[in-house]
């Protein structure tokens, strides 16, 4: 599928950054990346994602703050946040802040790229 919508992917993580980064590519979309919110909220000003994948517990900017910024110039665009905590109070602080969903980050990378279609609308 090549679909020339554009992914940022912002996450701390250079093992779980590259697996997913590698599986969206695969399925023809253009993937940008930042590994913490400083450079993500730079990205995402830069490349105007279509998406953004954003992980919440990260140095220097974390993923909740990054998102409140970005909404600040961007209201439209989707985020989903990528997280390996499951409580209650976490994922509702992440909705609040304008997460469209939420993954745990143990899901396969599969899962992700069928969150990420679902969120573009993309058959």
């Amino acid at each position: 599928m090549d679909t020339n919508k554009k992914i940022l992917i912002v996450e701390d993580s250079k093992n779980y950054l590259w697996i997913i980064s590698n599986e969206l590519e695969r399925q023809g979309y253009i993937v940008f990346t930042a590994e913490n919110g400083e450079d993500g909220l730079v990205a995402a000003k830069k490349e105007k994602p279509d998406l953004i994948l954003l992980d919440i517990e990260m140095p220097k900017m974390d993923g909740m703050t990054m998102s409140k910024k970005l909404r600040e110039f961007d209201t439209k665009t989707p985020i989903i946040f990528l997280t390996n905590r499951g409580d209650l109070k976490h994922i509702s602080d992440a909705i609040e802040v304008a997460a469209d969903y939420i993954i745990k980050s143990d899901i396969n990378t599969e899962g992700i790229a069928d969150r990420v279609k679902e969120r573009l609308n993309l058959k």
